[in-house]
């Protein structure tokens, strides 16, 4: 811990030059930075979004909805490239004013709707399509507990316990070990609940997965932050056993990859159009 004492100041002022791997995009303001023209494709919806563990969910629910035979569902995904700002852009602060990805365009319904935030988006496509969430009153209740939690859990593991564990500009005890408790208390929780049911919501498959695997899934399996020794995570066995089970599912391969711009080629999809594209 830093034995110097910081005394916050009485008004807080922005200071650019604050480090860190995001600090020259974060900034105290919205709103778009410059004119853009997005893209668009020939399919009902359209995707602008990055392989992030957000972005991921709703690129596996849209191959999971076409895995279905859904073909209504088809999809253009076009990247955005958050370290160069695309998000600032007026086209895609149009679709999302949080200017975060995914961000999705309708336009089987006139006039075109836009969707975001991750979750909204699970929710939107499993109702339009009656799929992957329960219809049983009580089962659709807990499936909708746990697309809730993750929204609002995942920002400690991410902005959190990732920023200050692997991206801060230098390794601070205080913020670190404060996060990484609460990563491990989350983790408890899934783990817990995964003792006594199949999957989030019972015993069916559902968007609360979906929304949970990329980013809990991910940490448990060693994916994300380089953690999965210092976390300890061999400890959640039956977190571990659902995380394998989800990564097995075809749909949940193909959605990895979309939008995927990093890692091994063939983990890699800058652009989706079609089944094809990643076949």
């Amino acid at each position: 811990m830093s034995t110097t004492p910081y005394t916050p100041p009485k008004v807080w002022q922005f200071d650019s030059e604050n480090g860190g791997k995001w600090a020259s995009l974060n900034k105290p303001t919205s709103g778009a930075t410059f004119e853009q023209h997005l893209p668009r494709g020939q399919h009902p919806f359209q995707l602008y979004s990055l392989a992030t563990p957000n972005g991921q969910k709703v690129t596996i629910m849209f191959e999971e909805l076409l895995a279905k035979g859904i073909s209504d569902a088809e999809y253009d995904a076009f990247l955005i490239e958050i370290s160069e700002g695309d998000q600032f852009g007026s086209d895609f602060v149009a679709i999302n004013p949080n200017s975060k990805i995914p961000a999705l365009l309708d336009t089987s319904t006139s006039p075109a709707t836009r969707v975001f935030e991750s979750g909204s988006i699970l929710l939107y496509l499993a109702e339009k399509f009656s799929s992957f969430i329960p219809q049983d009153a009580q089962a659709k209740t807990e499936c909708m507990n746990w697309l809730f939690w993750q929204m609002g859990s995942a920002p400690y593991v991410g902005g959190g316990f990732g920023h200050f564990y692997a991206y801060a500009p230098e390794p601070m005890e205080y913020p670190i070990n404060r996060f990484a408790m609460e990563t491990k208390r989350q983790l408890d929780v899934l783990d817990k609940h995964l003792a006594q049911n199949e999957y989030m919501a019972g015993d069916e498959y559902s968007i609360a997965d979906m929304a949970i695997w990329p980013w809990y899934g991910a940490l448990v399996l060693g994916k994300a932050y380089d953690a999965a020794e210092f976390l300890s995570v061999h400890e959640y066995r039956h977190l571990l056993a659902w995380a394998k089970k989800i990564e097995q599912r075809p749909a949940v391969q193909r959605g990895q990859r979309v939008n995927r711009v990093w890692g091994e080629e063939e983990e890699q999809l800058r652009e989706r159009h079609s089944a094809a594209d990643l076949d």
